[in-house]
């Protein structure tokens, strides 16, 4: 990537979020500009500051509201990058919504989905089409992200469609969960296993259109699972963190991915672990009581 990079981060202005931000802007040069995003504007002010601050910070940060389940703001902004800089390099899709043990999954359904995927699918077709030679667009999923984690009659929604398509799937899940008939058609309780399907099918969507002129332009979309992190979110869904890691160490292997000089072909429009392709395919239906956010 030649000449001043743009890149933006959702969901920054704590835990793995911020951690990435802090990363990109140690990393990234002082004619660079990191974005820092956020719903709450005294968070993502006092974030920026902070980062901006820090001794090994090299590149410019600003703070930037944005609310990703705003499908208006979200692409007023791409236009805003597309207007001022002729596009964007590096974004990060990261925003999650909490969820803790204790509350009822299908109460919690709709800002769950609206996070997670619809949000999702907006900055895909938002930055998609901005995203500049040798960009990265990265959306930060889950290991729960295989297609053999739900049961095999929902296999057809999610393998081999189009970002659309996915869409609908995933209205149609919200749908079942309003209706109560979500168990029956063989969704799962826990909303995280089809929501991370969800998000890596739709990057594979968009991938499977754009992979011979991205390859040709050392562009990289791809989902990506940073592992067990020792944050908020998940903290609540585990007794056991001996083997987690802090944030900052999570976000070194997404970051590698964003410097990395070549593209492998191989984890192109992939679900990314540990610099490693994991197999669409893989994984089993989760045991309902077993209750976890697996990262």
């Amino acid at each position: 990537m030649n000449g001043s990079r743009i890149a933006l981060v959702t969901g920054a202005n704590q835990g793995l979020g911020r951690a990435l931000a802090e990363g990109l802007a140690a990393r990234m040069h002082p004619d660079d500009l990191v974005l820092l995003t956020g719903r709450n504007h005294q968070r993502v002010s006092k974030a920026a500051r902070e980062v901006g601050l820090l001794p090994g910070t090299r590149a410019r940060v600003e703070g930037r509201v944005l609310d990703v389940t705003d499908s208006d703001s979200v692409a007023a902004l791409a236009d805003e990058l597309r207007a001022r800089h002729g596009g964007v390099d590096v974004v990060i899709s990261n925003a999650v919504a909490r969820l803790l043990p204790e509350e009822s999954q299908a109460e919690r359904a709709d800002e769950f989905i609206d996070v997670s995927n619809t949000a999702t699918h907006t900055i895909l077709r938002a930055f998609g089409p901005i995203l500049r030679p040798g960009g990265r667009l990265l959306v930060v999923a889950s290991s729960l992200g295989t297609l053999g984690h739900l049961d095999p009659r929902l296999h057809q929604l999610f393998d081999g469609v189009s970002l659309d398509q996915v869409e609908y799937a995933v209205e149609s899940w919200r749908s079942a969960i309003h209706h109560r008939t979500a168990q029956e058609a063989g969704w799962p309780v826990w909303l995280n296993v089809p929501s991370k399907v969800a998000q890596v099918a739709a990057v594979r969507a968009v991938a499977a259109e754009r992979r011979a002129r991205d390859l040709a332009a050392g562009s990289l979309i791809a989902s990506v699972c940073p592992g067990m992190v020792d944050t908020a979110t998940s903290r609540p869904w585990f007794s056991d963190y001996s083997q987690a890691q802090t944030p900052a160490q999570a976000a070194e292997a997404v970051l590698d991915l964003v410097f990395t000089e070549h593209v492998d072909p191989a984890l192109y429009g992939e679900l990314i672990r540990d610099g490693k392709a994991l197999d669409w395919h893989d994984g089993t239906p989760p045991v309902e009581q077993d209750r976890m956010v697996t990262p």
